[in-house]
Parts: structure tokens; sequence; C-alpha cells
């Protein structure tokens, strides 16, 4: 059976947590306490991941580091419906790719942000981290917008999701935690509403359930 090494409140693994449930995975998750035990810098997890970073899976003594790898891990393999990482469609799987880049950015930008806020990581350039997190949220309101215009609802084309979605959505729900605000992006918020609605989405602290439905052209 799948085993997620967890830690709750890292976006990371919540893209994993969102994973597993959007797909009905049974899995098993033993929880790493990253902060303030550092558990993950330890000997006997480095034996897991000599990175030591969260999130890492165990499926079947396949052992997978790195949160956007294992999203395209557990779409290839459990994903029956093609619709999450299609990989028959090659232009698509370029277009997810780029994206899932960019999800490494937001984790490098507003992740970080929320660090330094939450946990206390002065050693961390807050200020380039919120400015490094505004531009990526320009880029991806933009691209929400042109979307919507031509009848597009997700961050890539067709009338699904795709692990794209998942790697962009937790740190970006997130990012008002490191005092990045998402007021100024209103595709994005549409976005996230609309992300929220998603058949087997689950919160964690500091992500709510979506609210009544409503006429989001206002928003």
């Amino acid at each position: 059976m799948l085993k997620l090494y967890d830690y709750e409140l890292s976006g990371n693994c919540y893209k994993l947590r969102l994973m597993m449930s959007f797909l009905g995975l049974e899995h098993t998750t033993e929880a790493v306490d990253f902060y303030p035990g550092n558990q993950h810098k330890s000997e006997a997890f480095r034996q897991i991941n000599p990175l030591g970073q969260l999130p890492v899976i165990d499926d079947d003594g396949l052992v997978l580091r790195d949160a956007q790898a294992i999203l395209v891990y557990l779409a290839s393999k459990y994903d029956t419906s093609g619709k999450w990482y299609p990989c028959d469609d090659p232009a698509m799987l370029g277009q997810i790719s780029q994206w899932l880049a960019f999800a490494d950015g937001i984790t490098a930008t507003a992740s970080a942000a929320r660090l330094h806020d939450a946990l206390f990581y002065t050693h961390i350039d807050v200020d380039a981290a919120r400015s490094g997190a505004h531009r990526l949220f320009r880029i991806l309101d933009e691209h929400l917008f042109f979307a919507e215009e031509i009848g597009q609802t997700w961050i890539c084309p067709g009338d699904h999701p795709t692990i794209a979605d998942i790697a962009c959505f937790p740190y970006i729900m997130l990012a008002e935690e490191g005092g990045v605000s998402r007021m100024d992006y209103p595709a994005i918020r549409r976005w996230c509403d609309r992300f929220k609605r998603i058949p087997g989405f689950k919160v964690m602290s500091g992500v709510f359930p979506a609210g009544p439905a409503a006429d989001q052209s206002a928003a």
C-alpha cells in the first residue's frame, strides 16, 4: 500500500493528499515532525530521502521524493481516466510540465515568505520572496483571465483540471500567511474557488472549503 511521509502544514505534502483524495487512493501516513523537531533532517529520515525534504512516498518499495515528480507518478499509474496527466497528448504534457516548473517558483517565493512569517526563518530575504510571488501571481492571473475569455476553466486546456492545477494551488492559497495578498488577482481567486469544488477536495489548516456558489463573473 502507498505510504506518505507527511507534515500536515506542508503545502507540498498537501498536494499529494489532494491527488490521492481526488483519485480515491487508499494510503497510510507517517507523520514527520518538520517543525520544531526537524525530524526530516535526522539520520533516520535521510536514509529514506538523502535530501532531507518532504514529501516522500513509498509505493510497495518504490521510494519517490519531490511533490511534482510524485504527482506525475500517481496520475500516470493510478488515474484510469487519463485526465489528470494525459500521457498520450504531447502538447498537454509540455504545458503541464511548464506549469509544474512554475509551481516550483511559487514554492521558492510565496512559500518562502510563509516560512519566514510562520516559522521565523529569518535567513530568508522576505521582501524579495514576496516581490517574486507577486510577479508570478500576475503572470498566472493574466493567463487565467484570458483562458476564461475563451471558455477555459483550468490552467491547461480542456474541461478537466490537471496536476498543474494541484501543483500551483496550495501555496497560492497559503500565500496570505506569508504576507502575499491575493486581493489584486481576481482570476486566481475565481480559479481557487473552482478548485475547491472538485469532487474529493479536502482542506488543510489555512485552506477552507468553498463558500456558497455565486456568480463568479463579479469576483
